[in-house]
């Protein structure tokens, strides 16, 4: 059996990789999928289909189409979802990835420190699991092939 893991968080810091390398080392069946990481074309890509648009606002609203499109695509192919909250940007984006996961029945593992424990906890609780870093996540993959 092979999973598809969508990552859900911030395109800033290299998570994602860390997790990649870890499952590849445990040998776990998991292919891996989740926004666009190259954050000049996911802030692009509204104007690279539709052309230039009139200002910064209306090109915003173009890329969060397409970037739109392209997460619900892949969450609603995915069979879990893990959603990280690091401690240094903005996570807006990763509260509606989770919360989306949540609505579609997606099976999620919330990654936050502890220090985001108090303005977490209704997401924590929705989740399926809630760690507090990225080997326990690994750890909680690795367990469902047991």
């Amino acid at each position: 059996m092979r999973l598809t893991v969508y990552l859900a968080g911030e395109i800033h810091s290299p998570w994602r990789e860390e997790i990649k390398e870890k499952a590849k080392s445990l040998q776990l069946p998991i292919d891996f999928v989740g926004p666009m990481e190259d954050h000049d074309r996911s802030d692009a890509i509204g104007e690279e289909i539709l052309g230039e648009q009139p200002n910064p606002i209306f090109r915003d609203a173009a890329a969060s189409s397409f970037n739109n499109l392209r997460t619900q695509v892949l969450m609603q192919k995915a069979d879990l979802v893990i959603a990280l909250f690091g401690e240094k940007y903005k996570q807006w984006n990763t509260a509606m990835d989770a919360s989306a996961a949540v609505s579609l029945g997606k099976p999620l593992i919330l990654i936050r420190p502890e220090e985001l424990h108090h303005p977490l906890k209704e997401l924590s609780r929705k989740s399926n699991a809630t760690v507090e870093t990225v080997n326990q996540a690994i750890k909680a993959l690795a367990y469902i092939f047991d």
